[in-house]
């Protein structure tokens, strides 16, 4: 059974965007987190996307096309695109990408079923598509890139009335002062 995994920036206070809606502080600058993140997140060949995270993740669809790309991104910008895709959203009418699918509400059934017929690791992005993950017990691990940066409000990486034992799995700090961790999930949503 496929494991479904939160993926997601986050502030050292615990926020993946700030009050006015806005994440670039998240963005990798530098070239060492960008390889890693890139070959870590190479093994998730399903995506589920919120609206929000995957405007921002249609850049891949057509990055191979802009000039003198290092080819880390280059060969992302290809896994990105065979990746199949599912975006939950009530406003898109039409996907902007290839091996994409509009879904208009998130059914736990579903996800549950796609976790037992899929032989690969599945991602969600979105805080809110994951605080419906969360709160129906789906979420087998969370990674989180942390940011050194403190943004003091906007929309939390965890929902709220959420409990959950978890158990580090993985760490890895980076020169720049971000950190990489990995949790897997002992036991269910309280």
């Amino acid at each position: 059974m496929a494991k479904l995994i939160y993926m997601m920036n986050t502030s050292l206070d615990g926020y993946t965007e700030d009050e006015q809606g806005g994440f670039g502080w998240g963005a990798p600058k530098d070239e060492e987190v960008h390889t890693w993140i890139f070959k870590h997140v190479s093994s998730f060949r399903t995506c589920l996307y919120g609206r929000k995270v995957y405007e921002t993740m249609l850049y891949w669809e057509t990055a191979h096309t802009i000039p003198d790309q290092p080819q880390f991104v280059l060969d992302f910008a290809r896994q990105w695109q065979a990746a199949e895709k599912v975006v939950y959203s009530r406003t898109l009418t039409e996907p902007r990408s290839t091996h994409t699918r509009i879904e208009r509400s998130f059914d736990p059934d579903a996800i549950r079923k796609l976790k037992a017929d899929t032989g690969h690791d599945i991602a969600v992005a979105g805080p809110e598509l994951a605080a419906w993950a969360i709160q129906a017990g789906l979420v087998d691990e969370f990674q989180m890139r942390i940011c050194p940066v403190v943004i003091g409000g906007g929309k939390r990486y965890f929902p709220s009335g959420v409990r959950l034992d978890l158990e580090l799995i993985e760490e890895r700090r980076f020169r720049n002062g971000e950190i990489f961790l990995r949790y897997a999930v002992r036991g269910q949503p309280g």
